[in-house]
């Protein structure tokens, strides 16, 4: 016996070795890529199968700003169909039985949407031409001769539904929103709509909405997160997830009939969606298990999962079915590879790979492979998060590190690819991406923690992961900064004001810094999340305003000693370009190195890739001067250059 242990110690021993010399060997030879090469990835999203199978309407971002291309089911031969420059298009679908495409775009981030078809021979038409108002694709109508989509042109504050016929686009109006609720599907018969009302930023009640008799009923009997998800195929059902009693959601099904409701499928995480196909044989099953998409294909008939094919350690992201549901689309990918696009054949098992979106320039090795941990907070509470940690990190050779905070509030770092997270690593920085108390995909309990405590407990469990950096035998624990957008942006500038000397370095992207403007200015299609979004955060109006201005970094930039660098883009509605504004010229006062990053044809979030390319540079320069420390600033370039896109100003 002592013998066989002694053997399984020494195997044990011998992989782990190998396992150290294949870091070691990686390390030696690991290559640093330029953010040029990174960004020269190639982002593709969405796949609608044309009539006939034979090629699918994508998104890609090939040229630097996204357009709509179609791709060859055979041999991934994609074709150009729009060529925009300025403002980003984005493919919606086929048309049902031909060619003609739907698409959608907005004015440079504005997130003004408007919906286009593509016709025959090429011209361009809006479909919701009406200035100011917003338009959302909602759905195919069962018989492929309409489609219906949701409006605000009638009132800004909500979105009515709307039923155009493909034959002469002619739009009908057959749900007026008077009580900001959302439109959450419509049945194959055209005779219910299922809606939703928001209660606050986890809970909603979930309606069925009779178009002919005008009942409404409410499904739900207690309080609780219910999404309503698909219609049966005979419009007798609607399947819905809940998670009324209990931690995660769960699917069920609702008998129009009868009104009856049973529970349909559980999971250990929440069933984040389904979707049937086309003439309902199967249905998709989206979990979000530990900030990474799980996905099933259910056989209706068999109850059972079908076999998916196999990537390698890769995991698909989604899929889509044609409309005869012979064939699949598939994304796959990881944290260290953005996903591809595959087809596969349902009935030959063929699977054909139709991108390579990984920059033939950069070999995968030298990517890093995120690793789930955990680590316990101030009060016990366990947190998730995501690290990153570069090859070239060792005991002997301790790497500076980033506290990472996701958008939200209520968001999640997940298990994905992100460029600018793996240009950092590349280049020597660990990234650990904490979910903090109030992400959710971690149970109802652990996403309402935060509720109107934000920048206190939620702050400290991003300080808990700096603390956790730093007791990492490969960390500099001197060298710690946090990074962050939107609700990020603004954890990054409430850790540099209120925990001033906690973080080394701040890189707020588009981050709230005064949240009682900021919640008194919300755009108005966001009318029925408002409530929801006070409930958690504060009201505005109310006595909430004291707690507000307190928590609000603008207000105490005083305290702020540490190096920042602000990135915004100047069309963005959610974060608007005065609180970046606000706070650099704030923090500038203490005499703190400042940069700031303003790009004038971007909205919340960069999207362009000569953006992307200018953004991500600059904040690796940051970090390098301020963190790093490898290079000194130039005639105060660092700390007092601003970058309008690509016009300097002093």
């Amino acid at each position: 016996m002592k013998k066989i242990i002694a053997t399984l110690c020494f195997l044990v021993l011998i992989v782990s070795c190998k396992k150290d010399q294949e870091t070691k060997d990686i390390a030696l030879n690991l290559k640093q890529y330029t953010i040029e090469q990174f960004m020269d990835n190639e982002s593709v999203f969405g796949g609608s199968f044309s009539p006939d199978n034979s090629k699918l309407l994508v998104t890609s971002n090939r040229t630097g700003i996204y357009n709509m291309y179609t791709v060859s089911a055979k041999d991934g031969k994609f074709t150009p169909i729009t060529t925009s420059d300025s403002s980003s298009i984005f493919a919606v679908s086929y048309f049902p039985n031909d060619e003609r495409m739907l698409f959608s775009a907005d004015g440079n981030g504005d997130e003004i949407n408007h919906l286009f078809l593509r016709d025959f021979d090429g011209s361009i038409t809006d479909l919701t031409p009406n200035e100011g108002a917003k338009s959302s694709f909602y759905g195919w109508a069962e018989n492929e001769k309409s489609f219906f989509y949701g409006s605000n042109k009638r009132d800004p504050k909500y979105f009515d539904v709307y039923k155009m016929s493909i034959d002469d686009f002619v739009s009908e109006l057959i749900y007026q929103n008077n009580d900001g609720l959302n439109f959450s599907g419509i049945s194959g018969d055209e005779q219910q709509i299922a809606l939703s009302k928001s209660l606050n930023t986890s809970d909603s009640d979930l309606f069925v909405y009779n178009l002919k008799t005008k009942e409404k009923i409410k499904v739900n009997d207690n309080i609780s997160a219910n999404s309503a998800q698909a219609f049966s195929k005979d419009s007798s059902m609607l399947y819905y997830t809940t998670d009324d009693g209990a931690e995660f959601s769960y699917l069920m099904t609702y008998d129009l009939n009868t009104r009856e409701k049973k529970k349909v499928l559980e999971k250990s995480w929440d069933i984040s969606g389904i979707v049937f196909t086309n003439n309902g044989a199967y249905m998709v099953v989206y979990v979000n298990e530990d900030g990474k998409n799980i996905i099933e294909v259910i056989d209706v008939e068999t109850q059972k999962p079908i076999d998916l094919p196999d990537f390698n350690g890769k995991s698909i992201t989604s899929v889509t079915f044609s409309n005869d549901e012979t064939m699949m689309r598939l994304y796959a990918g990881g944290s260290n590879s953005p996903s591809d696009l595959y087809v596969y054949n349902l009935e030959t098992k063929e699977l054909i790979k139709l991108t390579n979106v990984l920059n033939d320039a950069i070999n995968a090795e030298d990517l890093v492979t995120a690793k789930v941990i955990r680590f316990k907070s101030f009060d016990g509470t366990e947190i998730p998060a995501i690290y990153y940690l570069p090859h070239q990190a060792s005991a002997e050779n301790k790497v500076p590190a980033m506290v990472w905070v996701h958008g939200g509030p209520g968001g999640q770092s997940r298990q994905g690819f992100n460029s600018l997270i793996q240009y950092m690593v590349n280049h020597g920085y660990a990234v650990l991406a904490v979910n903090n108390r109030g992400s959710s995909g971690y149970g109802k309990t652990f996403f309402k923690m935060d509720d109107l405590n934000h920048g206190e407990k939620d702050l400290q469990d991003c300080v808990e992961g700096k603390n956790w950096l730093a007791s990492q035998t490969e960390i500099d624990g001197e060298k710690i900064g946090i990074i962050g957008g939107s609700y990020g942006g603004y954890m990054t500038m409430a850790a540099l004001t209120y925990t001033p000397e906690e973080f080394d370095v701040g890189v707020n992207l588009f981050g709230v810094t005064n949240w009682i403007r900021t919640l008194k200015s919300i755009p108005p299609y966001w009318e029925s999340f408002r409530e929801s979004l006070y409930l958690e955060l504060g009201d505005p109006f109310s006595a909430d305003s004291v707690r507000l201005k307190r928590i609000s970094p603008l207000f105490h930039t005083d305290k702020v000693t540490k190096p920042l660098i602000v990135l915004q883009g100047a069309q963005d509605p959610r974060v608007l370009q005065v609180e970046s504004d606000e706070i650099v010229a704030g923090v500038r006062k203490n005499g703190v190195p400042v940069e700031y990053v303003l790009f004038e044809d971007e909205g919340h979030g960069f999207v362009k890739k000569e953006n992307q390319i200018e953004a991500y540079s600059r904040i690796l320069k940051f970090l390098d001067v301020y963190l790093k420390k490898v290079d000194e600033p130039i005639d105060g370039e660092i700390k007092e250059k601003e970058i309008i896109h690509e016009t300097e100003t002093n």
